[in-house]
């Protein structure tokens, strides 16, 4: 007779759930074993990175592959049938759709029964295991519960579109995905999806427009953008399972045997003198029923704006606006909230590090003298063109806009190239935002003359990318292509903030005086794709403008990590507070905005510019930028969880497996592995380490402790072969540490083959596995006693 009590939470499911869902229909394509929904967050340890583990769930349940209906949350019989249901309703509510999509139903159990949670009624109650609801059986309490409409029950029926090559949307692509689709198919008119820049916004509504268009709820789409790289990606990748039915809008001309139409807005709307005639009116008001408004934060929000002109016209009664940004606008006279509502759903860049998903950074903050304290001309001084300067003191927000000093760009542009040649990552991939044209004009001489070996063997090396620049806009999709090693190093000012994919980004540089939270936003978006086939799975933002004070920003959703001392100094904080200037000319052309006035500027070549010092930041587990040694934020991060020395070692004499703590430990940012290889502590157990750093105790070495086992006297319990094995075991603990003490599959390693194997060690020489597991654990009691 089996033993229940010994049984794994994998017993478990095998003998007892799995059987039990398979009694009631469930086929193992309508259900999900351990699933997987993170890829685990990524941390960055000096240049390198390291996964954490990846959040999964024990059963998904789905009624359709797009609607997960139920989640099991397993225990073994040590705990009762419904411990783990708190557990359950933390992934459920951690996967919610939106109204009729959220996972309803949350069952826990340990074998003997299951415990059933309606997250619709909040109602809970006992069932027998041969009591578990059918597929049928939820989906039809599903639908009486939520009351759906026929035209919700239509567009859940709809697939998402797969085929054997694609992917599956991610989770949160899955929410955004689901809860826009009912939205509309209720009726809702206006809505807005705000997602981080690099998360799959566009894929994303490819999904919503296939699966509206699939279920007859939507018949004709416009698909709205400001830049053709935007329109022709859209058309040429996530979109081009619907090629067959789209076309792009050119020279104004559109052709109503098409379903789909992409457009520039800017071609749509015309020129002022065409007004009552622009192209748009070719179509009636309710030609289109759904406009999709692609990066909805650069236009759509304003009143008086191209976008708006487009979007009044079709705005017929069964017409749905779709919006989609990673930076919504809230401000004054251009909300995008007022315009759409409350975001339908939102998908944080900070969500997004933390899912693993996206890549963390760390934050190089450079102080350059000048910047620190400001510069002012003598009686007077004339520049380099022979203006006389205007006598006041001149700081960080006015370098490159009114005071060009030389000297400070070639000090910016040095310390962009050492770092790049002190770290062996000459070519990876960079981007430069400087303050305007001019700036980055500059800025592209000084790169050129600081790695000239380079730009000799090809001049693609460094390049200005603005929108006045034919040859670098030429360059643009060999910069995105990952396998395109030029251009490397690229300097621009507005052109490259937004609408441009260059996984490969490594390094972005911050040379620009930066106000807006949304332009911020955009540009740290440059580099958080991963593409970790091609090296890339964190990447440096460097500043040089004090811009980084934004990350502290209440608005903000991604702080950058703790900063690992770069041993290059202390660092001078710019401060918080807003700098505002004078806004300088953006690129034109492409969406890169319109050419202003160009301010009158000083141009000063004597006055020689050093750095002062420059620190690192890292994200830490709560994605807060921290700047610490590694042994500082190891300790930090010890003393966030444990307070005391007394909860620490409360906390480690409960745990039965002293590894698993210690792996719980280092997905919270306790990096005790790192220290002990970075500092060669091989014999320290991370038990001392861990009390020694955090509290101050000393420390024993694992020699020591395992000494303080054998005159004890605790072997003396144990005769003939037995203790052989505790001291073979004691042997490998301090070799190689407490884990291979507590993994039984230690046995079957080449040291133990002289006794005969796990079994016969564990049944014959034991007596049984409880026994073999008492003796085991009172070694690990003794070692830390």
């Amino acid at each position: 007779m089996v033993n229940k009590s010994n049984l794994s939470e994998e017993d478990v499911k095998e003998r007892y759930i799995t059987p039990a869902i398979r009694e009631k229909g469930w086929k193992p394509t309508d259900y999900r074993m351990e699933y997987e929904y993170t890829d685990g967050r990524i941390a960055v340890l000096k240049n390198g990175t390291k996964r954490g583990q990846r959040k999964k769930i024990d059963y998904l349940l789905n009624y359709r592959e797009n609607v997960p209906i139920a989640i099991i949350e397993a225990k073994d019989l040590n705990h009762t049938y419904g411990h783990g249901m708190q557990q359950g309703i933390g992934y459920a509510e951690g996967l919610k759709d939106y109204e009729a999509l959220e996972v309803p139903f949350v069952y826990a159990s340990n074998g003997e029964a299951f415990l059933e949670h309606d997250m619709i009624t909040g109602k809970e109650r006992k069932i027998a295991m041969v009591d578990f609801p059918s597929k049928e059986e939820l989906w039809n309490r599903y639908k009486q519960e939520k009351g759906l409409t026929d035209n919700q029950i239509k567009a859940i029926d709809e697939p998402y579109y797969t085929t054997r090559e694609s992917k599956q949307p991610r989770y949160y692509q899955r929410i955004a995905i689901n809860r826009t689709v009912d939205a509309i198919a209720k009726g809702q008119r206006r809505v807005m999806l705000v997602m981080a820049t690099g998360t799959g916004k566009t894929y994303t509504a490819f999904q919503i427009v296939y699966r509206l268009l699939q279920a007859g709820i939507k018949k004709r789409v416009l698909y709205l953008a400001d830049r053709n790289i935007l329109v022709d990606q859209a058309m040429t990748d996530d979109f081009s399972p619907l090629l067959s039915k789209a076309t792009k809008v050119q020279n104004g001309k559109m052709d109503s045997s098409y379903q789909i139409h992409f457009a520039l807005y800017q071609q749509l709307a015309g020129r002022e003198e065409n007004a009552g005639h622009e192209p748009y009116r070719q179509f009636s008001p309710d030609f289109f029923d759904l406009v999709v408004i692609d990066e909805a934060h650069r236009g759509s929000a304003k009143q008086d704006s191209q976008w708006r002109k487009i979007l009044d016209y079709f705005d017929g009664p069964n017409v749905t606006h779709f919006g989609m940004t990673a930076t919504p606008k809230n401000d004054k006279g251009a909300s995008n909230i007022d315009y759409f509502g409350e975001p339908i759903y939102t998908y944080s860049l900070k969500q997004g590090i933390d899912d693993g998903f996206l890549a963390p950074y760390r934050v190089i903050r450079v102080n350059l003298d000048v910047d620190v304290n400001g510069f002012r001309p003598t009686k007077g001084e004339t520049d380099a063109n022979g203006q006389l300067i205007e006598d006041r003191k001149y700081t960080s927000k006015d370098f490159d806009r009114k005071m060009v000093i030389t000297n400070r760009t070639e000090q910016v542009a040095k310390y962009v190239s050492d770092y790049l040649k002190r770290n062996q990552e000459r070519f990876n991939k960079t981007i430069i935002f400087c303050d305007d044209i001019d700036h980055a004009e500059r800025m592209r001489t000084a790169l050129v003359n600081e790695n000239s070996d380079l730009v000799s063997q090809d001049s693609r090396y460094v390049m200005k990318i603005t929108g006045d620049d034919n040859e670098g806009k030429a360059q643009l999709s060999n910069f995105e292509d990952v396998t395109s090693k030029y251009p490397v190093l690229v300097t621009t000012s507005k052109l490259l903030t937004t609408g441009v994919n260059v996984k490969t980004c490594k390094l972005i540089v911050l040379d620009q005086n930066i106000n807006s939270m949304t332009e911020f936003k955009q540009i740290i978006g440059r580099g958080t794709r991963l593409d970790e086939s091609h090296g890339k799975s964190f990447f440096t933002i460097m500043d040089f403008k004090g811009a980084s004070r934004l990350f502290a920003d209440p608005e903000f959703d991604g702080e950058p990590v703790d900063a690992i001392d770069d041993n290059d100094g202390t660092g001078i904080d710019f401060g918080g507070g807003s700098r505002p200037h004078k806004k300088g000319p953006d690129d034109p052309g492409n969406g890169g905005g319109t050419v202003g006035e160009e301010p009158k500027k000083y141009l000063v070549n004597n006055k020689k510019v050093k750095i002062i010092n420059s620190q690192a930041e890292y994200l830490d587990a709560e994605g807060k930028l921290v700047t610490t040694s590694l042994r500082d934020y190891t300790k930090k991060n010890v003393l966030g969880q444990y307070a005391t020395l007394d909860e620490f070692i409360k906390r480690w004499r409960e745990s039965d497996n002293k590894q698993a703590l210690l792996d719980d430990m280092e997905e919270h940012g306790i990096f005790y592995k790192e220290i002990i290889d970075d500092e060669k502590l091989n014999d320290l157990d991370p038990f001392d380490l861990l009390v020694h750093l955090a509290y101050n105790q000393k420390p024993l070495s694992k020699s020591e402790r395992v000494a303080n086992v054998r005159k004890s006297g605790l072997l003396d319990k144990y005769q003939g072969e037995a203790r052989k094995i505790l001291e073979a075991l004691l042997d490998k603990y301090k070799n190689d540490g407490i884990a291979d003490l507590e993994n039984r599959q230690t046995l079957n390693l080449p040291e133990f083959e002289k006794f005969g194997g796990p079994v016969k060690i564990i049944v014959k020489i034991f007596g049984g596995k409880k026994q073999y597991q008492d003796a085991v654990s009172e070694v690990k009691e003794k070692i830390y006693s």
